[in-house]
């Protein structure tokens, strides 16, 4: 259904157009970045001689930082106003890309990797609750609907055009090319943005936040180490691993003594919210994990370009896209729990090809396990978001919704690091017992998908736990197509 067509007896008002178009620019920009950046790992190994456990927080570091501040966006909103903290959010965002694109090292492009999530953290999570807001519950449905077309259009898009400003202009220009688009919706967001905000903002629990933030950075750092150190008893992997895991259990208990945290535990006593929840965890571990992974395999174990590498990857945005408009139309009238098994078998299915990469697997097929894992993909996140807050009383729903993009957040953090760390040892075997070949390294990748392929399969036993019945549904209420 388009914004245009009827459904509640009139056509959407202009100015709520321009908000949806507004935010969805926003959107499309916060993804369509990550992906743009994955493609031009390769290049950046190079362009700064460093190693693969370093480059990785590039992504890492970046998702970690949008994890931080997304707790924060419906505080934010109440207390600042729509307006004032979508521009400062995409403000943020733009200074992080030209800081990016302006970095001299490695570790200067991982700093202001971490400034530029600060500020897209707070983008997906405001821009679902100033269209909520000014949609009201009879247009909700469909003004939701347009939020899924970043994620359908980002795998596609991004790859492709990070390839073409890899290989035709610099890698800079991923993050310059920020500039305009951030400019345009700054612009858009101060004509068509509300202002107002709520007398009732309470306050912002500060202890949790520097509970949560630092000790899921630890936790990650300490599997990085891991990775570099090739076990898990050396004493900088333990050191980081007990204070991150100290940090959060006392956020643990900081959250469950308090009315209202960052981050609201009691909202795991709903079974519906947890398992789905869960599945969400493992399914972003898997698909951000591959994410990563595949385009350094299509550049080193199979020497094609970075453009190249972008359009071999295509299919599974293609697929993703194809599944998420299809996926939405069922939710509201299949068992969340089929639908989300059927798509982690297909994610499953595509992840089993690749375990069999070699230097020379048939590229058409490989294409074919892309299309079923995108596929697999965009049918467990619409019916898992929908199940995770289908049982959460009426006035808990903004923090359910907050609290479930933290969780997904943090598997594709946790997903990024622990496959990159893992096809790194896989890769430095090789090297220490000289046995490096272009096999040896094509089946290096090869192995590192055995890992997506158990996240896979964990997500399917937690998936056993999400509701089986169909979503209730009122005759008058429009089909919604869950943010993603």
């Amino acid at each position: 259904m388009t914004i245009n067509e009827r459904a509640d007896g009139g056509r959407l008002p202009a100015r709520l157009v321009t908000l949806m178009i507004t935010v969805t620019l926003g959107a499309i920009m916060m993804q369509m970045d990550a992906t743009m950046t994955n493609i031009a790992y390769n290049t950046l190994l190079k362009e700064f001689d460093t190693s693969l456990l370093t480059i990785q927080w590039v992504t890492t570091g970046y998702l970690l930082a949008m994890a931080a501040v997304m707790a924060l966006s419906g505080w934010t909103l109440d207390r600042f106003g729509a307006r004032t903290m979508w521009i400062i959010s995409i403000g943020l965002f733009l200074l992080g890309s030209v800081l990016c694109g302006a970095a001299w090292d490695a570790p200067s492009l991982i700093a202001f990797r971490l400034l530029q999530g600060l500020g897209g953290g707070m983008v997906l999570p405001l821009g679902m609750a100033i269209l909520a807001q000014e949609a009201g519950p009879s247009r909700l449905g469909r003004v939701m609907g347009v939020m899924g077309v970043p994620s359908a259009l980002a795998p596609v898009l991004g790859p492709v055009l990070g390839g073409v400003i890899v290989e035709d202009w610099n890698w800079r220009w991923i993050f310059f090319i920020n500039v305009p688009v951030c400019l345009a919706a700054i612009v858009l967001a101060w004509r068509a943005m509300p202002t107002a905000r709520s007398p009732h903002a309470g306050r912002l629990d500060v202890l949790g936040l520097l509970l949560l933030a630092p000790g899921c950075a630890m936790v990650v750092f300490a599997l990085t180490e891991a990775g570099k150190y090739g076990t898990f008893t050396d004493r900088h992997v333990v050191i980081p691993l007990m204070i991150g895991l100290a940090l959060l259990a006392a956020f643990c208990v900081h959250a469950l003594r308090i009315d209202t945290p960052i981050v609201d535990l009691r909202l795991l006593k709903v079974r519906s919210f947890l398992s789905s929840s869960s599945v969400l965890f493992f399914a972003s571990v898997a698909l951000f994990g591959a994410v990563g992974v595949l385009p350094l395999y299509y550049q080193q174990a199979r020497q094609h370009s970075v453009l190249e590498a972008g359009l071999l990857l295509a299919p599974q945005g293609l697929g993703m896209a194809v599944s998420l408009f299809a996926v939405g139309k069922l939710a509201d009238r299949a068992a969340p729990r089929l639908l989300v098994i059927c798509g982690l078998a297909l994610t499953g299915a595509g992840s089993a090809m690749f375990t069999q990469l070699g230097t020379h697997t048939n590229e058409v097929l490989l294409s074919g396990a892309l299309v079923l894992s995108g596929a697999g993909i965009g049918m467990v996140m619409v019916p898992a978001m929908a199940a995770a807050i289908r049982d959460i009383p009426g006035p808990a729903i903004p923090r359910a919704s907050a609290a479930n993009r933290i969780i997904m957040q943090l598997g594709s953090s946790f997903g990024s690091a622990v496959l990159i760390i893992v096809l790194q040892n896989r890769i430095d075997h090789l090297v220490d017992t000289q046995t490096i070949t272009p096999d040896g390294l094509a089946g290096a990748y090869g192995r590192t998908f055995w890992w997506v392929l158990g996240f896979a399969a964990i997500s399917i036993v937690l998936a056993l736990l999400i509701p089986s019945r169909p979503p209730q549904r009122q005759p008058s209420e429009d089909a919604t197509v869950p943010a993603l």
